[in-house]
């Protein structure tokens, strides 16, 4: 797929899935990896601009298989700001659409 492609939706994935549950970052990289091939580097540079963004929060757990696990969590900002870009792929998906001829 095309970088340019993944780039501009990669963060509409990410408020999408932490808008069902909480993830850590492996966790995320895997689920959007069965639709979307991407790697580890890719996520993390992302999630910190979110947090920064105030879009979402973040959290250690202790796990039993290794280190703490770093969580991330959606915030009122994050999920408005997934209302919105909702709303925009949808509109951007039926314009193109339309000009492919897939209506």
């Amino acid at each position: 797929m095309n970088p340019q492609l993944k780039r501009g939706t990669l963060e509409l994935c990410v408020l999408a899935l932490l808008s069902d549950r909480d993830c850590y970052g492996y966790e995320l990289v895997n689920a959007i990896s069965e639709s979307i091939h991407i790697t580890e580097g890719t996520i993390y540079p992302l999630m910190k601009r979110l947090k920064d963004e105030g879009c979402i929060t973040s959290y250690l757990v202790e796990s039993s298989e290794g280190p703490s696990r770093k969580y991330y969590s959606l915030t009122d900002i994050g999920r408005k700001k997934l209302s919105v870009q909702i709303s925009e792929w949808s509109d951007f998906y039926k314009s193109v659409n339309k000009i492919l001829g897939i209506d």
